[in-house]
């Protein structure tokens, strides 16, 4: 999978998360809000991995994935529905998540921040399955994709090729931590962000790099 837009020179915005990541889900309005607010910047995802190919399930992590969900809605009020907390047949596996938003950008969803914003729903507050094919497929077509298509796509070798491939990118930058944001100015990258920030933080981050 080529990286080109990665060396170009061009303002750009790099946001690395992942789906099933609940800060990344508490960082939603905060990120749609910096892409409003910077529309001269090119805006590009990458999916970081959190638990790829994870086997836990939520029975043995129900514990602490409550508290961790109690401490991410005090803070962003975003909503949580607790309802598959001990669970033990809900597999906490993220790259089935991560996968999906890259067939679907692969089809031409321009969009894929908010298609991004549909599996995090999903499961934060739909308790859909993250790895059952038809739960991405349905918010494929709901998107405006031929669901037929996005199943081909989604469980073709190249799509879970692209999808490692985004992984190994997060890792080449040096990423440690979900949500991540990289801009690129004046033909540098900056990090500005490793680890969930509000709006105003990151906004003050991004003025801070862009005026100096």
């Amino acid at each position: 999978m080529a990286f080109d837009w990665l060396y170009a020179k061009n303002p750009l915005i790099i946001y690395i998360a992942d789906p099933m990541c609940s800060w990344c889900y508490g960082f939603a309005p905060a990120i749609a809000q910096i892409k409003a607010a910077y529309p001269t910047f090119e805006f590009k995802t990458v999916m970081g991995g959190l638990r790829p190919g994870g086997t836990d399930n939520l029975a043995d992590m129900g514990e602490f994935l409550a508290e961790h969900w109690n401490e991410v809605h005090e803070r962003t009020n975003q909503p949580f529905n607790h309802g598959i907390i001990g669970d033990r047949n809900f597999i906490l596996d993220t790259e089935p998540g991560c996968r999906a938003v890259v067939a679907a950008r692969h089809l031409g969803l321009k969009v894929d921040l908010a298609f991004f914003h549909s599996v995090q729903k999903a499961f934060f507050v739909d308790n859909s399955s993250m790895i059952n094919t038809e739960t991405f497929a349905n918010l494929a077509e709901q998107a405006g994709l031929n669901k037929e298509d996005f199943i081909q796509a989604f469980e073709s070798e190249e799509i879970k090729y692209d999808t490692r491939a985004e992984f190994q990118l997060s890792s080449e930058m040096g990423i440690s931590g979900f949500p991540s944001v990289v801009i690129r100015h004046k033909e540098e990258l900056f990090l500005a962000s490793n680890g969930y920030r509000s709006f105003e933080d990151l906004n003050a981050v991004f003025q801070n790099i862009i005026n100096s």
